[in-house]
């Protein structure tokens, strides 16, 4: 059993920034391509993509969408973009832009070769989305002034940029959309020795003391995701501090997710109230999402886009037409006996 200790030093209580949640966010976050582990052929293709522009002399990239699991990297990898055409990143989301006065006040203070960063894009109304078509294939915003006979259109020029959305839901973002972006890369679960070397950055970053056999423990209850890897790396180390001890050993880093209600698979307590329910109240499925939501007190979206996606890839969940079954792996792992003929 590998105990040796990796990086940093005791975990004391110091006032710094890092007591900040946001800046001790921003802290861990990849500043070079270098930093950024993982995802390796997406970077590829990506740093291609900003290469090119710069040989043809062009003032800015193609329209980029990134699509993946939450915490998976989509907004750290737009700002390692802007940071290597060396550009103005501005940042909004899908929901904030409501009407197209929102999206013109935006547009029109952006400068030539901004990057427009729209986090959940899939969120944009149909009508903001109709404004902005011009402007990703013209750089023209169209505005209607008025209504009725009195309306008149109003053509503004933006300044040329590149807009950068990220998604949760590739599905949801409309083929009209879509089609404006030049390149679409999916980010994809990490594997558990790229999380180690994730956890690894930041526990040097937060000046923690961590052994190997602890970062395995991390990594493999991690989801597969950095920003939940990093989330429990905080956790784990709150309680080391608090029990006055100078590194993260196994030890604590068990006895930590065991008081966080996390398991070695990565599941929380509603993770598992998911899988119970469709296993007890509906006889291992299938149940629909709406229903699995009323029965869980759950919103359908927080399944659809936090949960869902782990249980499938865990295999423990399987999405039929007729709605979410629980497999043979689900029954095992929450140690129930799974009667025979159910399937799966």
């Amino acid at each position: 059993m590998n105990n040796k200790t990796l990086t940093g030093s005791s975990p004391k209580p110091q006032n710094t920034p890092l007591d900040d949640p946001l800046a001790l966010d921003l802290t861990l976050r990849p500043k070079t391509w270098d930093d950024y582990v993982g995802q390796d052929k997406v970077k590829q293709n990506v740093r291609i993509i900003i290469k090119a522009a710069s040989q043809r002399k062009d003032p800015s990239v193609e329209h980029i969408l990134f699509y993946g699991g939450p915490g998976l990297g989509k907004t750290t990898l737009s700002h390692l973009v802007a940071q290597e055409i060396g550009a103005n990143i501005k940042i909004t989301s899908g929901p904030a832009i409501e009407r197209a006065g929102d999206l013109a006040a935006i547009l029109t203070n952006l400068e030539e070769g901004d990057i427009l960063f729209c986090d959940e894009i899939h969120r944009l109304s149909r009508t903001v989305e109709e404004y902005l078509y011009p402007a990703l294939e013209d750089f023209k915003l169209n505005l209607i002034l008025g209504k009725g006979p009195m309306a008149r259109t109003m053509e503004l020029n933006v300044p040329r940029f590149t807009l950068i959305g990220a998604t949760t839901r590739l599905a949801a973002v409309s083929s009209p959309l879509r089609s404006r972006f030049g390149a679409i890369f999916g980010l994809n679960f990490y594997e558990i020795d790229d999380i180690k070397k994730i956890l690894a950055r930041s526990a040097r970053l937060l000046n923690v003391v961590i052994n190997d056999e602890a970062l395995t423990i991390l990594a493999k209850s991690s989801r597969l995701t950095p920003r939940f890897a990093n989330h429990l790396l905080k956790r784990v180390r709150d309680f080391a501090q608090v029990q006055n001890q100078s590194s993260v050993t196994a030890e604590i880093a068990r006895f930590a997710l065991d008081s966080l209600e996390i398991d070695e698979q990565g599941l929380n307590d509603s993770d598992r109230r998911i899988l119970q329910t469709i296993i007890n109240k509906f006889n291992g499925g299938p149940v629909g999402l709406q229903a699995l939501a009323a029965a869980t007190a759950e919103e359908e979206e927080t399944i659809l886009e936090v949960h869902e996606p782990h249980l499938l890839r865990l295999g423990f969940i399987s999405r039929t037409p007729k709605g979410r079954v629980a497999t043979r792996l689900a029954f095992e792992h929450l140690g129930y006996h799974r009667p025979k003929g159910l399937g799966l």
